[in-house]
């Protein structure tokens, strides 16, 4: 049996060429920390890691390589956006259609006398502008946002509430783990002061590496979550103030960055035409789904398709979305992520609320005979429950 692989919202797969082997390289053939030895090795891997934070810093039009901080994945990323900044009084403003990634942490917070507040959104998933700028006030802590759904990949006018928060002073904090790689983002036009997301998706690196992007400012006001040994000022016992010291206490996932790297480098040259491509095989998937809705079907999301991931969720009318998930794996090969996808607001917000859907996600080596495959496999089981 063929396998066809639509789970590129949980991980990207397969990943980009080379991320493999520089991962080997560095465990077989490098070895060593970085700022922990006075020796050629450890510095060469210094200057990669260097190198990193800049790629990183391009790809984003971040406030300087420095300001770039590598954790163990998006969600650690956001705790420390979150958790660091938010105090007890705090008010933040959110959508409905956040990861649990977001929803979790503040509903820890909401304990500690912190207020969240959501911003309307549709059944579609988008958000609506005319109505959420009054949530915005100069009392807001912070505004989180994701930049699109993991569920529907219906994705958020950043650039415009970025703008609202500027000028009412407000932070604003972006959660990109569905974008980063795969759609443009430009911190200082959409007017971004921290940035979450993860090098596993669509940066087609490893798992177990996440990169948090914060302006200087922003990381003045930030409580580092963790502390402990940064390879320098080691004659203190407070954090450092410098970036990025100030919250990379503890070794880096170097094998990690490594991987990262090669899959940048790759980007660096062939990204404009993969996200391109992407986006033609996604509205493609979105349309041959779409013929099937009066089958018995219901594509969520946006139909804005310029404001459109690769990342499209089906909900069976007449059938139970677990029992046909499975069924696409075993008798098609086709993988995909069935349920609530760790965001339950969403589903509520989507009208899919418990039973969940059936997402399919694309990545930038999706072939659009795959997607035509995808179509004839799920009209096929439309066709044996009407019969």
């Amino acid at each position: 049996m063929r396998k066809v692989y639509m789970d590129n919202g949980a991980t990207s797969y397969p990943k980009a060429p080379g991320v493999g082997e520089a991962m080997a390289d560095y465990i077989l053939n490098v070895g060593c920390n970085i700022g922990r030895g006075g020796y050629t090795e450890a510095y060469d891997a210094a200057a990669l890691v260097l190198e990193t934070r800049e790629q990183l810093n391009r790809m984003v039009h971040g406030p300087g390589a420095r300001n770039v901080i590598f954790t163990p994945g998006s969600t650690h990323s956001l705790n420390y956006l979150i958790k660091g900044l938010l105090k007890p009084g705090d008010r933040v403003v959110t959508s409905p259609m956040e990861h649990n990634s977001v929803l979790r942490p503040l509903t820890q917070l909401a304990g500690q006398g912190v207020e969240t507040v959501y911003f309307p959104c549709n059944d579609k998933g988008e958000l609506l502008l005319d109505r959420a700028e009054e949530l915005i006030t100069a009392e807001t802590a912070a505004v989180i946002l994701t930049h699109a759904s993991n569920v529907c990949g219906t994705v958020m006018p950043l650039e415009q509430v970025g703008a609202l928060c500027r000028a009412k002073g407000v932070a604003f904090l972006v959660d990109a783990s569905q974008t980063a790689g795969a759609v443009a983002i430009d911190m200082e036009a959409m007017h971004i002061d921290g940035l979450a997301f993860p090098g596993h998706k669509g940066l087609l690196g490893p798992q177990g590496i996440g990169i948090m992007v914060v302006t200087d400012a922003l990381a003045q006001r930030l409580t580092p979550l963790v502390s402990g040994g940064t390879g320098s000022f080691s004659d203190r016992l407070t954090v450092p103030d410098v970036l990025p010291d100030r919250f990379e206490a503890g070794t880096l996932n170097l094998p990690g960055v490594y991987g990262l790297h090669a899959a940048l480098t790759y980007l660096e040259q062939e990204g404009a035409a993969l996200r391109e491509r992407e986006h033609k095989v996604a509205c493609h998937l979105w349309h041959r789904l779409k013929e099937l809705e009066e089958d018995g079907i219901r594509v969520v999301g946006t139909d804005n398709l310029e404001m459109h991931t690769g990342v499209v969720s089906i909900h069976f009318l007449h059938a139970d979305d677990g029992e046909m998930a499975f069924r696409l794996e075993q008798e098609f090969g086709i993988d995909t992520r069935c349920g609530l996808h760790c965001a339950p607001l969403a589903h509520q917000t989507l009208g899919t609320f418990p039973q969940g859907t059936v997402r399919f996600s694309i990545g930038p080596f999706t072939t659009f005979e795959e997607v035509d495959y995808v179509q004839g496999a799920v009209e096929q089981l439309l066709q044996e429950g009407r019969s």
